[in-house]
């Protein structure tokens, strides 16, 4: 991965959620692209059951070990169901170096937001 070098662990700044940055589902992008990210952290149960075409799944218990395959230099997007889980993985990406945004609301506000959700099995998609 190239891009924003890494905080060492002894320069980690605590932020509080209030500083953390967060936009609704209307201010996000009506593309995802390489450099546009849509990271979903719910549990695979429920990507399974329907998730925003073209995100991509890292459930949240996994960022830590899977922090390497997110784009430190893309516009990236941290999305769960309703938006709590999301705030705590851009709380914990915001201290290793990388610039997070919140999604308010979560996929709950993204489906009442009528964006698109697909399954990976073509079956009808839902969000739970």
């Amino acid at each position: 991965m190239s891009g924003r070098p890494r905080v060492p662990r002894d320069k980690i700044a605590y932020v509080s959620a209030s500083d953390l940055p967060s936009v609704s589902v209307a201010e996000l992008p009506a593309e995802l692209s390489e450099s546009v990210i849509l990271l979903d952290v719910r549990e695979n149960d429920e990507w399974q059951q329907g998730h925003a075409p073209g995100a991509l799944h890292i459930p949240m218990s996994e960022v830590p070990s899977r922090v390497e395959e997110i784009d430190a230099n893309a516009a990236l997007y941290v999305v769960c169901k309703a938006g709590g889980r999301s705030l705590r993985v851009v709380e914990y990406l915001a201290q290793i170096g990388y610039e997070a945004t919140n999604v308010d609301g979560g996929m709950s506000a993204w489906h009442g937001a009528g964006r698109p959700i697909v399954r990976d099995d073509g079956a009808e998609a839902r969000i739970i």
